[in-house]
């Protein structure tokens, strides 16, 4: 990527300095604009090789909307938002030149791309794809390429369902009437390793777990789908039938990890 111009809205905090940040110490020159300093979207898609959306997901569609019409062929636009399905296709009906979705998974607080997933999903690239994918693979990242559809398909387990259930943790703790702080000399490691996951996601940043968890199409049949599950289990336990729930456990536990009793 040296000797590329890389432009990126949003490129003042979050994931945007991060990428910034990144992308620099790659030999990049780089360009980044927020709501109140650097250049506008516009002038940015006219003088950079390279322009990266990296906004709040609410936002991400309507600024490509503005930026793709700018954008000359040979360049490339891409986006960081978590869901692409949506981004995906508006960089593509509002631009003639390449496209790229991109969505490191892994937040800004880490320091290096080593050992970290990041997805691609080339939608309409020939030239861009192989230097986005050095870019990242040189750095250590494991890189997969896939299509939007399948990425979101995994994120409505993967980062939905997961944050979903993070919240119903939250919402039975409310309810149950209990002072989180009384509990600390009940706890055991795994009640502690939860509640410090409850607090990362209700204390850093919630509405983009809002957005990532109410944007992404899936979620909702997975959604109906655990409420059935809970049903059964209620029923299960208000019969008191452990027995059948210790080998429906043990199925589980065979199907997700064949060959082994537990993850490591």
């Amino acid at each position: 990527m040296e000797g590329f111009r890389i432009g990126i809205i949003g490129g003042t905090g979050g994931m945007g300095k991060w990428f910034a940040d990144f992308a620099r110490r790659a030999g990049c020159e780089v360009e980044v604009s927020g709501r109140s300093s650097g250049k506008s979207p516009e002038a940015m898609a006219a003088s950079c090789d390279v322009v990266c959306v990296a906004v709040p997901i609410s936002a991400t569609v309507p600024l490509i909307e503005r930026v793709g019409p700018r954008m000359p062929e040979p360049s490339l636009l891409m986006d960081l938002t978590s869901l692409k399905v949506g981004p995906v296709a508006a960089m593509l009906r509002s631009s003639r030149c390449e496209v790229v979705g991109c969505h490191p998974l892994f937040g800004p607080r880490e320091t290096s791309a080593a050992g970290q997933n990041v997805v691609l999903c080339p939608a309409r690239s020939q030239r861009w794809l192989p230097r986005i994918r050095a870019l990242f693979a040189e750095a250590g990242a494991n890189v997969v390429e896939t299509t939007a559809e399948r990425h979101d398909a995994a994120m409505a387990v993967i980062q939905g369902m997961n944050h979903l259930h993070t919240v119903e943790m939250a919402l039975l703790l409310e309810a149950s009437g209990l002072d989180l702080g009384d509990l600390d000399a009940f706890s055991t490691p795994v009640f502690r390793e939860k509640t410090e996951i409850l607090a990362r996601v209700l204390k850093n940043n919630p509405r983009l777990y809002a957005e990532i968890i109410c944007g992404n199409p899936a979620v909702p049949s997975l959604l109906e789908s655990c409420r059935k599950s809970l049903d059964a289990l209620c029923e299960t336990v208000r019969s008191g039938d452990a027995e059948w729930l210790g080998r429906r456990m043990e199925s589980l536990a065979d199907k997700l990890w064949p060959g082994r009793r537990q993850p490591r």
